[in-house]
């Protein structure tokens, strides 16, 4: 199975796509309104006034009929820990967005578990302002001796606010499928002096060095649980063994790298400072920068997480050709992170937004297309599946239409799942392109329509372009277009480029269908609809999955 996008409900994609013990790696990061008030989120939504908050809020969690149900599934058919937390925390915290979030999530987690290796890890990131309830959500699924740590990740350096402390960090918890299976790799950075001094306090003819334990947790009966030089492990420890057999143990006191105290201690390992790769990274991460505005990496989704966050995590609990999934992919970066480190991925997202900024990033940063270097799954095919999305969710259709010539939607807004019509009446979305010497963008009004069309449609485009002062204007429908129609488009007259020195069609209607079928819009090469990726280079193969 080649890598995979879907577009979907992540619930109902992990339960019919993903087999169990699939998946090495899960990174999530769903999305959560963190700054609303607390009294806006514990607030019980099964009153009138809820449906004002709903519409009111653009949020992915209320309490409503499908949390109900879902919270329902969970006591009646979850495992018995899984069903006696989810009563516990409805009894405790009532039915409001919380409660929603936490509900809907428990669901999720579940199945994250189910499809997780014996051998893999997960990383769910979040905030303060329900990690603490998460927390108790991964214990009842995972077991609390499958957890990893709390890594906090400070994503700023300041902030002003009032009436509560300023919150300057992100939560990421983490947990095993089996702990006693699982391999975690800190990574290293670069040693500051501080930590050198502080660390490396002995030297010999070697170098400077530091010690460390030559025991391990556990006992066991082999080699490695018995006396050495007359020393039993577990009289440094309870529950100890020797990190080495005792022939190790021998060649390395040989070598004099166990430093040996002058008396009443245990010999301990000695760990030179030339010898290091650096500084190991623990629970606390403030050498990762969140993006800035200005960042060269931003791709203008505002929940997007820097590519050396997910790097690190990649690095630390995967291997090259592992599997990767993130069930809440957004902008896409824990999918190009995965694809950089040369390990295969899954990713799942419930905008057809979302997945067209993951087509564009895969494309810059990899030189990769859909079909023929990675599958999409749930995105339309053929008209009878675009007309079918049409009928459910114009939306939806208007997003993925867009998507159809890497034109950025106006008014989309990113983790939603609706939208609504741009600032500019009558426009869609935007295709910018360089077409100037002096790197001045221009812009092409999109319009998509799904249903019936008409020549005054056309008309009311040209309108537009005039007003706009836009170079170019598409008219995508689901419909064929009439005769009428295409007479309007042609008096639109032509776009002469500077650059190419060419003519183009000012105003062009392209269907779906020949959308479908290859069909390209017809203007300067050169575009920036979608904030370019850079190049990302990698190296290595990768091998196909088996999932369902």
């Amino acid at each position: 199975m080649k890598n995979t996008l879907f577009y979907g409900d992540n619930l109902t994609i992990l339960r019919e796509y993903l087999a169990t013990d699939s998946i090495d790696l899960i990174y999530l990061d769903p999305p959560f309104n963190s700054s609303r008030s607390y009294n806006v989120l514990f607030k019980d939504e099964s009153g009138n006034e809820s449906d004002a908050q709903v519409s009111a809020f653009e949020d992915t969690w209320h309490w409503n009929e499908s949390a109900a149900r879902t919270y329902r599934d969970l006591v009646e058919s979850g495992p018995a820990r899984v069903a006696s937390m989810t009563g516990a925390l409805h009894e405790f915290i009532g039915e409001n967005q919380m409660m929603a979030y936490l509900v809907m999530m428990a669901a999720r987690l579940v199945e994250l578990h189910r499809v997780l290796k014996p051998t893999g890890s997960l990383y769910l990131h979040c905030d303060p302002t329900a990690s603490h309830y998460l927390k108790i959500v991964l214990d009842s699924i995972f077991g609390g001796d499958n957890f990893l740590g709390e890594i906090i990740w400070r994503r700023t350096s300041s902030h002003v606010t009032s009436n509560r402390w300023p919150r300057l960090h992100d939560v990421i918890l983490s947990f095993a499928k089996d702990y006693d299976r699982v391999t975690i790799n800190p990574p290293r950075v670069p040693a500051d002096e501080e930590w050198v001094e502080r660390e490396y306090r002995f030297e010999d003819e070697r170098g400077r060095y530091m010690v460390d334990n030559l025991t391990a947790a556990e006992t066991t009966q082999g080699p490695s649980g018995q006396p050495w030089r007359g020393i039993d492990p577990k009289q440094i420890g309870a529950g100890r063994h020797w990190r080495y057999v005792p022939e190790t143990l021998e060649r390395l006191d040989a070598e004099g790298r166990i430093y040996w105290p002058p008396k009443g201690k245990y010999p301990k390992l000695k760990q030179y400072l030339h010898e290091s790769a650096g500084k190991p990274v623990g629970d606390l991460w403030t050498d990762i920068p969140a993006l800035g505005r200005t960042s060269a990496e931003r791709l203008g989704y505002p929940t997007q997480k820097p590519l050396a966050l997910l790097e690190r995590i990649i690095q630390a609990s995967s291997n090259p050709d592992d599997i990767v999934l993130d069930p809440f992919c957004g902008c896409g970066t824990t999918i190009a992170a995965a694809q950089k480190l040369n390990r295969r991925w899954v990713g799942i997202d419930i905008t057809h937004l979302a997945i067209a900024l993951q087509k564009n990033r895969l494309k810059d940063h990899f030189g990769l297309k859909p079909i023929n270097d990675y599958r999409i799954i749930g995105e339309p095919t053929d008209m009878g599946s675009a007309k079918q999305l049409a009928n459910e969710d114009r939306y939806q259709f208007q997003f993925w239409a867009l998507s159809l010539v890497q034109a950025r939607p106006l008014g989309g807004l990113e983790g939603s799942k609706q939208g609504k019509k741009g600032s500019d009446k009558g426009i869609d979305g935007v295709l910018s392109f360089i077409d100037d010497p002096r790197g001045k963008p221009k812009r092409a009004l999109v319009q998509v329509k799904s249903g019936h069309v008409k020549s005054g449609d056309v008309r009311d485009l040209r309108g537009t372009l005039e007003r706009e002062a836009s170079a170019l204007g598409v008219f995508i429908t689901l419909e064929p277009p009439t005769s009428a129609m295409e007479k309007e488009a042609i008096a639109a007259g032509f776009y002469h480029s500077p650059l190419t020195r060419r003519d183009y069609p000012k105003l062009q209607i392209v269907t779906v269908d020949e959308l479908l079928n290859g069909k390209e819009i017809k203007m300067p090469i050169t575009r920036a609809t979608f904030k370019q990726a850079g190049r990302i280079e990698k190296s290595g193969t990768q091998g196909e999955m088996d999932l369902k």
